[in-house]
Formats: structure tokens, sequence, C-alpha cells
């Protein structure tokens, strides 16, 4: 009986008893014959041990609402001294490695630019990180979903973060050099980077190699483009201008589906310039928005009627209700430029509150990501890997005619929506 009643004791003193305290119970629950040191030696110790078990379960259930409610502090304290807003993220980076800019938790092996993000959001304080694999819950959204090895100078994302001292600089400093945060702008509660932005402007960066005649060298850089020749790539380029039916320019989209017409405002390929012997240029898109592989659909059937493939009608005759097989240049040289929120700067850039979304004084520095990180890496890759010679080299097979009825290209390249980048 001594030592039952010692083994009740300790458990009552030290274990049960302050866990029952705990819950809030009423002191006659304590002054019981459970706890009474001086209990009968008819008690069976099959129930000492149950009693045993039952404050051990007590403990760690306390335990655990007080490593909660520590950390529920905690999270108070952080949200006082750094306040939750929800703001608009201006992102530059190279694309090149990477497997596009939209993030696969499911699938980590395939890195994306919004892995990278992500991460040194987390690590540099900006958000919690339980959140990491739900940013949901912070409101998260990217304006466009470039492809893989697209790069970007003005790509923009939406969330809510705490407000850390020197933000950007303390997220950069978790990013790899080729990926930055430019800017930020104080945004309202229920903006969207995707549902708000009412235009997109793409770059194509190409060798002017890929404006010769079929029968020219292809890999002979040392060609350069005339201004006849520039001329006429203009004049075609500037047919894609006005709302047509593209639903040969993407994958999974019929002639009679709505959300195949697109309205373009802008195309035209600028004045060439040569690096490493080569010669380049740079083709400029602008449109509301753009479906999986359209616009390199677009450049890729210019530079096959330009080069005598085929004749230009081709490019009317795509809009019409046939298949025609159209040829998807490299995605080596498309730049997601910029995005636009004409609307929503009209609205709420002028009320005193938020500010307009028009990175007016991030330009030299998008600039200088561009100069550093961008165009050499095209540059380099394009000369060494030969992405726009080699795909030129299959142009032939193309006949642009009326293909058989039925899908272009596979599922998986198709973008639910119809709203994802090139």
């Amino acid at each position: 009986m001594l030592n039952f009643c010692r083994v009740v004791d300790v458990l009552s003193s030290q274990r049960l008893i302050p866990a029952i305290k705990i819950k809030g119970w009423p002191d006659p629950i304590l002054k019981s014959r459970l706890f009474c040191v001086s209990c009968k030696m008819t008690e069976d110790p099959t129930e000492t041990k149950a009693l045993k078990r039952s404050a051990d379960d007590a403990l760690v259930e306390t335990e655990h609402e007080d490593k909660k409610l520590k950390t529920d502090q905690d999270q108070q304290n952080v949200d006082r001294k750094h306040p939750k807003k929800k703001v608009a993220l201006l992102m530059a980076y190279s694309g090149k490695g990477y497997y596009g800019m939209q993030r696969n938790a499911k699938n980590s092996q395939f890195r994306t630019i919004e892995d990278e993000l992500v991460s040194a959001l987390i690590k540099a304080g900006c958000i919690p990180e339980g959140h990491g694999e739900e940013m949901k819950k912070m409101s998260f959204q990217r304006c466009a979903r470039t492809d893989k090895g697209v790069s970007a100078a003005g790509q923009v994302v939406s969330l809510k973060l705490w407000m850390i001292e020197n933000i950007l600089a303390s997220i950069d400093a978790h990013l790899p050099p080729h990926i930055r945060i430019l800017g930020y702008r104080r945004v309202t509660g229920g903006f969207n980077a995707k549902n708000n932005c009412d235009g997109r402007t793409y770059s194509y960066m190409l060798p002017t190699v890929a404006f010769s005649p079929k029968d020219f060298n292809q890999e002979d850089m040392s060609f350069r483009l005339t201004s006849e020749t520039l001329l006429k790539v203009n004049r075609l380029f500037g047919l894609y201008k006005g709302t047509h039916n593209f639903h040969n320019f993407t994958s999974q989209k019929g002639p009679r589906d709505p959300s195949a017409k697109r309205y373009i405002t802008h195309m035209s390929c600028g004045e060439p310039f040569v690096k490493q012997d080569a010669e380049f240029a740079v083709i400029n898109v602008r449109g509301q928005s753009f479906m999986m592989h359209q616009i390199r659909k677009m450049i890729g059937l210019v530079i096959a009627v330009v080069k005598g493939y085929v004749g230009e009608e081709v490019i009317e005759r795509s809009w019409g209700e046939e298949k025609v097989d159209v040829p998807k240049a490299p995605g080596l040289g498309l730049v997601l430029e910029r995005v636009h929120f004409d609307r929503y700067n009209k609205r709420y850039g002028g009320d005193g509150i938020h500010e307009t979304l028009d990175w007016t004084e991030e330009e030299p520095a998008i600039a200088a990501f561009k100069d550093k990180h961008i165009y050499p890496s095209i540059v380099e890759t394009e000369l060494h890997e030969k992405s726009m010679v080699n795909w030129m080299a299959t142009l032939y097979i193309h006949n642009f005619e009326a293909t058989v009825t039925g899908n272009q290209e596979n599922k998986d390249d198709d973008d639910d929506n119809g709203n994802a980048s090139d």
C-alpha cells in the first residue's frame, strides 16, 4: 500500500494534477479519492498503469497546446513588427535551365523560377515557412506563365507579404544573380496580377540569318539583313494586327472556340545589330493575351514566308477554319518584356492611396539586367547550340496546307484558360 500510494502521490503532484489544473477542472476533483495518498489497498495495479498513461497523455497534450500558443504568440509578434500588405513585385530573370515560371510543388525535380522565388521569400522572412507549399494562402498570382527556357524583364506577381526592412535587398540576397526583384508597389486587397493585366509585351531575339533565302547557307553568320527585307518582314508582321482566330497557332483549340480569338495591337522587327560577329534583331509584339506557343508560331510562319517556303497568303488562310501546318520557332529568344495594367492604373493610380503600376523608375535597372543576363545568354546559347539554325533545317518538312483533322499537338502543351504566355 505504501508503494502504491507513493506512485499515486508522484503522479498527482508532478503530472496529472498540473495537467488537470490547466484544463480548468474544479478543485473538488483534485480532492477526490483518486488523489488521496491514503487510498485503499484494494486498488487494482492495472488502474495505476492506466492512470500513468492518462497522465502522460494529458502532459503531451498540454505541451502541444503550450507550443502552439507560443507559435501563435511569435506569429503575432512578427505581425505587429512587420505589417502584412498586398503588393505587386516586378521580376526579371533568365529562363535558361528552368522549366518555366509556374511552380509544380508535386514535382520538385523540374526546377522553376517560382521555386527560387518562394524559397527566397521564406528565407528573407516575408512569408511563413508553412505557406511555402500553399501559396494560395498568400493570395499569390503570376501575370504570365512563361514556358521552359523563356526569360522575363518585366514579370509581375502579386501576393501578401510581411513588409520587412530593406525588403528588396533581403529577397535578392537569397536569389541567384540571374533572378532579381527590381521593384514593388502597394496594390488593392483584391488585386490579381493575372486578372488585372490587360496587355502583355514580348520580345523575340533571333539571328537575322533566319530571314535569309532558303538556298542560303543557314550556318553562315556573316549574313546581313537588307533594308528591303526588313521592310517586307515588318509588312508581314503588320498583318497580325487586330483581332484574328489563332486556333492554328496553339494546341487544343478548335476554329469555333471563342478563346482562340486574340487581339494584337503591335508587332514589328527592329533594326539589326551585331554581337560576336553575328547579326541579331529583336521582334516586339503586344497583345491583350497570348495562347501557348502563339508568338513562336506567328514568328515561325513569317520566317517561312520570307525564306520562300510558302506564299504570304498562308497567313490569312491560317485564320480560317481549316487546319494549317504552322511551324513553331525555337523558344530561346523569347522574353516577357512588360505587362500592362491600364484599367487598374486609370481607376486606382490617381486615388492618392495606391501607386501606378508603370515601373518607370525601374527602367534603368530593367535595361541593365537584360544587357547583363538575358541578351548575352541568348547570344551565347544560339551561337553554341544553333537552335535557330537547326530549326530552319526542318522547315522543308512543312507543307503549310491543311493537315489531318484533329489535335495538332499534345494536350500537355496547352493552357487550361488560354491565357498562358507563349
